[in-house]
């Protein structure tokens, strides 16, 4: 898939003249929180339950590999709106079977929910990591009436990793080339994501990527061409690197620079992996942002 680049900025980045070590510290989420063990198992409990309690339709095929595959939340109308959730793990970790804790918030509030699995580096690419996304976007599309939610209510929303690839879903083409229109995507909850890739080409985070600098420009959101703007929610937690807050920043100033309706917020007292806990929670400022903008009643 080709989107069109333009000019990049490269005001602020200091990371430039780091060292590697700090470089790498900066883009190690890890390096915030006590323990990414008990987050990764939280993340798991979290989604057996919402399997045990929930109507979840499982390992639904929106692909031809085996690895392409979604599991779906309905709601209790036919014409709800739905959630589609990417998974983060920086291209190379982690599941749709890890994504399934925000379903039971969702389906609450009258809100389908949809975990979407993808192929991993490195045995796929990042960039036929990108091309998956558009693809189960359309496939839910098709089967819209089938599953039981409204198709012109359709919002992504993803965290690290998968904040990248939803918000891969906010730039220009995309749409042409699965047949869908620009006004597939009605709007996009980003959280603690990574918009700019170069700095992670000298990293550890690189080796199993292999991201050239001309991929990385090719693939970095802060480099495309935005589209039609879409309503969307930037978030990050207050336990962060600097360089996750500040990508979260200038990528919600390019936003509303094209001309999106953003909000930003920074989540107080969560981190890079405990922040997708808020995603739809009432009780929390990220998920009243999240249901007010999925209910339609977040203002312009």
């Amino acid at each position: 898939m080709v989107f069109k680049v333009q000019k990049p900025n490269h005001k602020g980045q200091a990371w430039r003249s780091w060292p590697l070590a700090q470089l790498e510290r900066e883009y190690s989420p890890s390096s915030c929180v006590p323990s990414l063990s008990a987050l990764l198992a939280e993340y798991a409990a979290g989604s057996r339950v919402a399997e045990q309690r929930l109507n979840c339709k499982k390992d639904l095929n929106w692909g031809e590999r085996a690895d392409e595959t979604l599991d779906f939340f309905p709601a209790d109308s036919a014409d709800a709106p739905l959630l589609v959730f990417f998974h983060g793990g920086y291209w190379q970790e982690l599941s749709k079977n890890e994504s399934l804790f925000a379903a039971p918030d969702c389906v609450a509030h009258g809100i389908a929910y949809a975990a979407i699995n993808y192929a991993l580096a490195p045995l796929a690419r990042v960039d036929t990591i990108v091309d998956h996304c558009p693809r189960a976007i359309a496939w839910l599309l098709g089967h819209a009436d089938a599953l039981g939610f409204d198709p012109r209510r359709l919002f992504v929303a993803g965290s690290s990793a998968g904040a990248h690839l939803a918000a891969m879903l906010l730039v220009s083409g995309w749409q042409r080339e699965t047949g869908l229109s620009d006004r597939a995507i009605s709007g996009a909850i980003l959280l603690s994501g990574i918009y700019d890739l170069e700095p992670l080409i000298p990293t550890y985070v690189n080796a199993p990527l292999h991201l050239s600098l001309a991929d990385a420009e090719k693939l970095s959101p802060m480099s495309l061409l935005l589209g039609l703007p879409k309503p969307t929610i930037v978030a990050w937690g207050e336990n962060e690197t600097g360089e996750f807050k500040r990508q979260s920043r200038n990528y919600a100033s390019q936003l509303r620079a094209a001309g999106f309706p953003v909000t930003t917020l920074e989540a107080v007292g969560r981190n890079h992996f405990d922040i997708v806990f808020d995603l739809a929670n009432p009780e929390s400022e990220l998920g009243r942002a999240t249901l007010a903008l999925v209910e339609g009643t977040q203002s312009g």
